[in-house]
């Protein structure tokens, strides 16, 4: 009977074994064009399709219309730097995001966190980018430190080619180069998911298309993905 109970223990230790069973844990955030994600729609699939025999576990924290300072507590201070002026309203969303991470994980470090981010727009228009890759790589940091994972993957959402005015482009780059100046990041193009007809014309939005948002949800799943598994991500920021 004992022989029997530890071969029945060893087979379904086995089969954990060949099914995998990590969890990871995915954090989504920014502004509008991440609130208006619906990760049930493709984001969560594309996940299952690619780690099928994985837990997936996710949160989502996004406000419409705001600026990265508010998830970056030491904001005037880098805009010091940068002789922009302060605003005195600077990380009011950082700890709702990090709560709602730290709720998620249950006292359990997952597998492998990732944390996505879309937001730059409110930046841009109000002639901020030059706070912006500083901000970026603070609010990274900050949050690696602060759920214990120096691991932690991420993947930025590029600003879409809704404007050219100089400092869209200027967040445009920073974005890019954060993505690309760590290891453990990506980030993924929007310039095809906002193309809207008006008055008989196409025009590019500030916000994506629902079939954008769909393919915008799968490239954020496919970079993180790549991370998760060790490999490089796609560099033209479209993982097809």
């Amino acid at each position: 009977m004992i022989i029997k109970r530890l071969l029945l223990l060893s087979w379904i230790s086995c089969l954990s074994l060949l099914h995998g069973g990590e969890r990871h844990l995915f954090i989504l955030s920014g502004q509008s064009n991440m609130a208006g994600l619906k990760p049930e729609r493709a984001f969560l699939p594309e996940l299952k399709r690619l780690l099928p025999d994985d837990e997936i576990v996710h949160v989502k924290f996004a406000r419409g219309g705001q600026p990265i300072r508010k998830w970056v507590k030491t904001w005037d201070e880098i805009a010091a730097k940068s002789k922009l002026p302060a605003k005195k309203d600077p990380g009011a969303f950082y700890d709702q995001t990090l709560k709602a991470a730290q709720a998620a994980m249950d006292g359990k470090k997952p597998d492998s966190i990732t944390f996505f981010w879309m937001q730059g727009e409110r930046d841009a228009k109000e002639k901020l980018s030059a706070a912006y890759e500083a901000s970026m790589k603070t609010l990274i940091a900050n949050l690696r430190k602060d759920l214990g994972a120096p691991e932690m993957n991420f993947v930025i959402g590029r600003l879409s080619d809704h404007s050219s005015a100089d400092h869209w482009e200027a967040v445009r780059q920073a974005q890019v180069k954060v993505a690309t100046d760590d290891p453990r990041g990506a980030w993924v193009d929007t310039d095809d998911t906002n193309n809207k007809e008006k008055n008989g014309k196409l025009s590019n939005d500030l916000h994506y298309t629902q079939g954008g948002y769909d393919l915008f949800g799968r490239r954020l799943a496919r970079q993180a993905v790549l991370l998760i598994k060790g490999k490089k991500p796609i560099g033209n920021g479209q993982p097809e």
